[in-house]
């Protein structure tokens, strides 16, 4: 076993916290975790995020053997695209396949299973709220301490990084509607993309919630603009409602599929903004002592690619390699950033990428998705990329290697 004698902590129990720490466990390290909830209190709490994830990521839980829903969870089997027009007409319509299926788990679901994991193969899990004393006791008993706690007070100690961080306030506002009762789409399970040029983007793919199989509404308003209707104070009922009622101004077609829709549960809804942010990835304590920032707390990206929880997935697998490679020397802060750099390796492209479809898309962008339409290969290579955007650069970047691309797929 590698790292006997080791002891870690992590601040933070979900996707890339957990994984990264059963990770470490199986490899022999001593791991505590910090969580602000129970598995209780998380599966009778409020849904948190939409969490596509593509084959990659689900490579890296089954590794882990934490693949504990895939015999209850509808796959995603494919990626739809379309464009609405001004006259509540599609512009632009294509779909493909995705080469292994994607899976959608609440996490409300998933998490107090892997804290329940966690706790079996040996972790020690403390419920605790984290905050700069309690890191500072963890980095006296530890010899790394890691924070995968990004939404929270704590992830946000750690410094934004201006250089990578090109917005400064929210580019969309965001609501998730989990339901049931939506009619299926045909052919084949897919995220149906749709882009609505000036509103925003509104997708939907089915999922696994806590009373079963549902469809994962995901809006993406542009802030003050028409579809910018989201009221925290809003009643579950009323939440719906101004979902229909998006859905039936701005993509009719998407409203006959959800019109018969009922809620998951009334906490299957969510509503909030903020800015996609890339921060420095150590955190000195007041003592001097070094923590580590992992998944969120790092990269928050907006959810408009559905890269979230994938990232946080891909971070852990990589924080976990990094930490193996390290066995018997130092966790400093050269190590560190090391450590981020290498994950920062993947991470740039697709930052790059969800950055870029926040902004009005260039021409040769829409040249792309229109070519979609009507090249197979076109739309295989798009939908086959949300697993690893890295496979769309340099290609989206460059109108000329665009246009090459294109004259090839033709």
């Amino acid at each position: 076993m590698t790292g006997i004698g080791t002891r870690i902590g992590i601040v933070g129990a979900g996707q890339a916290g957990l994984q990264l720490g059963m990770g470490l466990l199986a490899m022999g390290y001593e791991v505590v975790m910090l969580s602000n909830l129970t598995g209780e209190q998380i599966a009778a709490g409020r849904v948190t995020s939409s969490q596509c994830m593509f084959n990659t990521a689900r490579t890296h839980e089954r590794a882990l053997g934490l693949n504990f829903w895939d015999a209850a969870c509808p796959p995603v089997e494919g990626i739809g695209f379309s464009l609405a027009g001004p006259e509540q007409q599609k512009l632009m319509d294509w779909a493909a396949r995705l080469d292994a299926p994607a899976q959608s788990v609440d996490q409300r679901l998933k998490m107090p299973r892997w804290l329940d994991e966690f706790e079996k193969r040996g972790g020690e899990l403390r419920i605790v709220d984290a905050g700069i004393a309690e890191l500072e006791e963890l980095a006296r008993e530890c010899d790394l301490v890691l924070v995968a706690s990004g939404k929270g007070e704590i992830g946000r100690l750690f410094e934004r990084d201006a250089e990578k961080s090109p917005f400064d306030k929210p580019m969309r506002s965001l609501a998730l509607t989990y339901v049931q009762g939506m009619h299926p789409r045909e052919a084949y399970s897919a995220v149906n993309f749709n882009l609505i040029p000036g509103v925003g983007e509104y997708f939907v793919f089915p999922a696994l919630t806590l009373n079963g199989p549902c469809e994962i509404m995901v809006f993406e308003a542009i802030p003050g603009g028409p579809m910018d209707l989201w009221n925290p104070t809003a009643s579950p009922e009323e939440h719906l409602e101004i979902s229909l009622h998006i859905l039936k101004r701005h993509v009719p077609w998407e409203y006959e599929r959800s019109r018969d829709c009922r809620l998951t549960d009334d906490l299957g809804v969510l509503c909030g903004r903020f800015p996609p942010t890339v921060r420095k990835p150590v955190l000195t304590l007041p003592s001097g002592a070094k923590a580590l920032g992992v998944g969120d707390a790092v990269c928050l990206n907006d959810p408009i690619t559905g890269q979230g929880a994938n990232n946080a997935a891909k971070c852990a697998a990589s924080y976990l390699v990094s930490i193996l490679a390290n066995e018997g020397q130092s966790f400093d802060a050269a190590w560190m950033q090391q450590t981020f750099d290498r994950y920062w390796d993947y991470a740039r492209d697709v930052v790059a990428w969800t950055n870029g479809m926040l902004m009005p898309p260039p021409p040769h962008m829409v040249e792309l998705l229109g070519a979609a339409c009507v090249q197979p290969r076109v739309a295989h290579w798009f939908a086959n990329n949300f697993d690893d955007p890295r496979r769309f650069f340099p290609t989206i970047g460059d109108p000329a290697l665009t246009a090459h691309f294109l004259t090839e797929a033709a």
